[in-house]
């Protein structure tokens, strides 16, 4: 039998151990972040070189580098679902030196575009932030007879499974998105898919195509020629410097939807959190600064302040929702 001395004793033992141990391992953060970064930092994208994603994560990069005093270099890995640079990504140390830069809503629905792969987005990565989150518009051609959204859905209902919308491919995020609107209103139609962006608006243009959501990164070409006109902004509120432009509530479509696009970063799984909450602390001052919120004016990109924690629900959220239309609409590509 252990004497009450002896148990104050061991007891005092055991909690002097569990202060210094729990005194070691915030040592060990505090140490990990202030060792950060100790070399150049790669972020590995999935976006081409020279696309608006890149240009801005390339205006970006050079804040970060000024603020860590080491280079920022941007890996272009297009191609393959995004398996490409997901895979360079995942395979890289978790020391926070090397992240992914990926369509968030893309990597959402890619557990279930390709269940064979077994891939789950937070069993490979931990969340660091969000580069930008863009509103989409709905868009039709300017000769279009289509004054409003309601009038769309109109001419949907009248002839179910006939009107066309167009994406930039199977399981893109505008045909999941749109896929959801079709839902949220009621309608089936047609899903029309292209190659790539620019032809898919010519398409929508030309009357080829009826309809598309789309960002006005990729529509601005049409829109600014006077060839497309958008019927809707996808959000609750309508846009500071687009306040012509109605929302989808407004223009006749369903009250309870909304769609956009937003770039997340990501670090490989095991980086530890305050690394990950560093790169996300210096992240926000440098989308915050005047020039990068001025190149984000231009193709009305919206800073996204969400902490690692909120870019994690966010994922999980579209996640969730993707699960459920591409099961009823029988989408795969594997």
């Amino acid at each position: 039998m252990i004497s009450g001395f002896m148990r104050t004793v061991l007891g005092g033992r055991v909690v002097s151990a569990l202060l210094l141990a729990a005194g070691g391992c915030l040592h060990a953060a505090a140490s990990a972040q202030a060792a950060f970064p100790s070399k150049p930092v790669t972020i590995i994208t999935t976006f081409s070189a020279g696309s608006g994603p890149d240009a801005m994560m390339r205006a970006v990069g050079e804040k970060l580098s000024a603020q860590w005093k080491t280079p920022v270099l941007v890996d272009n890995r297009p191609g393959g679902a995004g398996f490409i640079a997901i895979n360079a990504a995942r395979a890289a140390a978790p020391d926070g030196h090397t992240l992914l830069m990926h369509e968030g809503d893309a990597i959402s629905a890619l557990p279930h575009l390709f269940k064979s792969r077994r891939f789950r987005v937070f069993d490979a990565f931990e969340p660091v932030g969000v580069l930008y989150d863009t509103p989409f518009f709905v868009v039709v051609s300017s000769t279009s007879p289509w004054k409003n959204v309601g009038d769309l859905l109109a001419a949907a209902k009248a002839k179910p499974g006939a009107l066309t919308y167009g994406t930039w491919g199977v399981g893109s995020t505008a045909h999941l998105q749109s896929a959801l609107f079709e839902g949220k209103a009621g309608v089936r139609m047609l899903h029309v898919p292209y190659k790539e962006m620019g032809q898919l608006y010519t398409g929508v243009s030309t009357g080829e195509t009826d309809w598309a959501l789309g960002a006005m990164a990729s529509t601005q070409f049409a829109y600014q020629a006077g060839r497309v006109k958008y019927l809707a902004v996808t959000r609750a509120r309508r846009l500071p410097d687009m306040p012509d432009v109605p929302t989808l509530a407004e223009a006749g479509g369903p009250a309870n939807f909304e769609a956009s696009g937003f770039v997340a970063l990501l670090a490989p799984k095991g980086t530890p959190e305050p690394i990950c909450e560093r790169i996300n602390k210096d992240l926000l001052a440098a989308v915050a600064s005047p020039e990068v919120q001025a190149r984000f004016k231009t193709f009305n990109f919206e800073a996204a302040p969400w902490s690692p924690a909120q870019t994690r629900r966010a994922i999980e959220t579209r996640t969730a929702a993707y699960e459920q239309v591409i099961t009823s609409n029988g989408i795969r590509l594997d």
